[in-house]
């Protein structure tokens, strides 16, 4: 038996006592006292309590993104007489996409006040006397319902560079051609789907339960039949579909250098870096269900009643707990495409220069030194967590976004635009 179903059975003198796993009930005071021979009184309460948050995100981000940086393609030719010389400065590409998406913050009490007296006392003999109090799972429910879509496409063009440059055809001097370095940074984040739910654990837990049949009349009869129960329902469920599409290039080389005559050839590349971070975190479920309303003082008692009574308590107390966490969950969405789609190029050249055909003075050798080319990718990819009965720090693992959640009545009003 776990720590929302308890069970207690006890006798008491001549009537019988039923009691069985409780949940919070409201505070109510039921008394059936003081009333005259032969009299049938009857006390029939039925009670309800509902508590329904829903919570649902759609999102659908589509980023386009085609981002350019060249100092090259510069053209030197034809010239005649002194030195040809092309120098490019440096050329820098820098994308940042971040995608903050789809969070749900619930914080639902679901401890109200949990005082209940029914009273059966006092009463004439003959009399039949009969409280029954229902408070059943059907409307006494706290049901909290998470759901976040998404479907995030960052399509990104980025390039960096230099080179592409042309000297050629030229007579007389030297012939140069020099470029800067071209870097392309490309950083993609998406951080989508966050579900966190807390139900109970509030300051309102204890209370108490009595229920008592006492010094009624001879011959009488007398009853109490509590019927408690309550249902916490949690559903948190994500979808995301997310797609990265990254070209990334960077390139100082592609330079030409040809059928020059006189002189000095030479072509000096700059370095080419190609870095891309791609970081994809999604679908994290994070649910803690504390109950914990039981009541710290319980009392049954059947006493002081006239000869040939019949006296009974009937306590049926219970409670259920549901919680139903997937990503993908649902039979719609695992017959659509529910994945994470990383399509990355990254290039770096600093290469394909040519020096070809070019006449000079003897011992003029044509040189072609090129800068480094550095490509580098890092992809990183979590999600699919669901947890339970989680610790008081629930944290988003391997994201740099910041999506601490806090639980105060004031902040989830806020959030739910309430305040």
């Amino acid at each position: 038996m776990n720590k929302y179903q308890k069970a207690v059975t006890a006798a008491v003198a001549a009537g019988t006592l039923l009691l069985q796993s409780f949940m919070p009930i409201f505070a109510a005071t039921i008394i059936i006292s003081g009333n005259g021979t032969d009299s049938d009184n009857t006390a029939d309460v039925e009670l309800n309590h509902s508590v329904s948050v829903t919570q649902s995100n759609y999102a659908d981000v589509k980023n386009d993104v085609d981002a350019s940086a060249t100092t090259g393609k510069n053209e030197a030719e034809g010239n005649t007489g002194g030195d040809v010389s092309i120098e490019t400065g440096s050329a820098d590409t820098t994308v940042n996409v971040s995608n903050d998406l789809n969070k749900n913050v619930a914080n639902v009490d679901c401890c109200g006040a949990t005082d209940f007296e029914v009273e059966i006392s006092g009463n004439g003999k003959d009399s039949d006397n009969k409280v029954d109090l229902d408070y059943n799972e059907k409307t006494s429910a706290v049901t909290v319902s998470q759901e976040n879509y998404a479907d995030v496409e960052n399509d990104i063009d980025a390039t960096s560079s230099t080179g592409k440059n042309e000297a050629e055809d030229n007579t007389g001097g030297n012939v140069s051609i020099e470029t800067g370095a071209a870097t392309t940074e490309v950083t993609v984040g998406t951080a989508a789907n966050v579900n966190s739910a807390r139900v109970g654990g509030g300051s309102s837990q204890g209370g108490s339960v009595s229920a008592l049949i006492l010094g009624n009349g001879k011959d009488s009869d007398n009853k109490i039949d509590l019927d408690l129960s309550s249902w916490v329902a949690l559903y948190q469920d994500n979808y995301a579909d997310v797609d990265n599409d990254i070209d990334a290039a960077a390139y100082t080389g592609k330079n030409e250098a040809e059928d020059n005559t006189g002189g000095e050839v030479s072509i000096e590349t700059g370095k080419a870096d190609v870095t891309v971070e791609v970081d994809n975190s999604v679908n994290f479920n994070f649910a803690d269900a504390n109950c914990g309303c039981l009541l710290e003082d319980l009392l049954a008692k059947i006493a002081g009643n006239g000869v040939d009574s019949e006296n009974k308590i009937e306590a049926e107390i219970g409670s259920g707990l549901s919680v139903d966490q997937s990503n993908c969950g649902s039979e719609e969405k695992k017959s659509e495409d529910c994945e994470l789609d990383n399509d990355v190029d990254a290039f770096a050249g600093t290469g394909l220069n040519e020096a070809e055909d070019n006449t000079g003075e003897p011992g003029d050798d044509p040189s072609i030194e090129t800068g480094a080319a550095a490509s580098t990718v890092e992809l990183g990819n979590s999600g699919n967590t669901n947890v339970y009965g989680a610790s008081d720090d629930w944290e988003l693992p391997g994201f740099d976004f910041n999506l601490n959640f806090s639980f105060s009545l004031s902040e989830l009003l806020d959030l739910l635009g309430l305040n």
